[in-house]
């Protein structure tokens, strides 16, 4: 059968196929940006997904657009995140890890007012929806540490999200600097020493 014979794929697969492509491209994206920032080379990205760059253009034909798209791609993720734990997993390992996920997520963040210059509007709604959707989902694991006694029972989900946004400030201005360290250290000063009284 010569390749003009060839029936098309059916409309469906043709869907998974773009969804699936989109999500490659949006975490090749998310994984450079915390690496290069999001000025990163469009190449920068097409290489990490595998995929062209026409692809990545055909998807999201400004910057803009790239941007808000990983950051909606990593916000579902985060809101997610704490309904599928791994079964070993303590509740205090599920918060760690969270966060520093969570701290990938304020690169592309701290970006956005930049890439959508003069549209303050759109920043602020979509800060709002960040808010809105991931203090609630920190507050449950925050609550989950603490009653499984990892941690201190007496942290703010706002304090404790305010404070990992000031952490990772430094990484755009110096280029040493370790965000996930400093977290660390902050999460270090959540738990607690000894076992919480029965």
């Amino acid at each position: 059968m010569s390749t003009a014979d060839t029936p098309p794929a059916p409309a469906g697969r043709r869907r998974s196929d773009v969804r699936r492509n989109e999500r490659k491209l949006l975490d090749a994206a998310a994984a450079v940006f915390v690496r290069m920032g999001i000025d990163a080379p469009v190449r920068e990205i097409a290489a990490e997904s595998g995929l062209g760059m026409g692809t990545i253009y055909r998807h999201f034909p400004t910057r803009a657009d790239l941007v808000v798209a990983v950051f909606r791609h990593q916000l579902d993720a985060l809101a997610a995140a704490a309904d599928h734990p791994a079964a070993a997993d303590t509740p205090y390992e599920v918060l760690r890890r969270w966060v520093h996920q969570f701290a990938d997520f304020l690169v592309t963040k701290h970006g956005l007012a930049e890439a959508l210059h003069s549209d303050q509007a759109g920043f602020e709604a979509l800060h709002n929806e960040f808010v809105e959707r991931l203090l609630p989902v920190l507050d449950q694991l925050l609550k989950a540490s603490a009653s499984a006694g990892c941690t201190r029972a007496d942290v703010r989900a706002y304090d404790f999200m305010l404070g990992i946004g000031n952490l990772c400030i430094g990484v755009e201005t110096f280029p040493d600097y370790q965000a996930r360290r400093m977290i660390d250290l902050l999460l270090a000063g959540l738990a607690r020493t000894s076992p919480a009284p029965s």
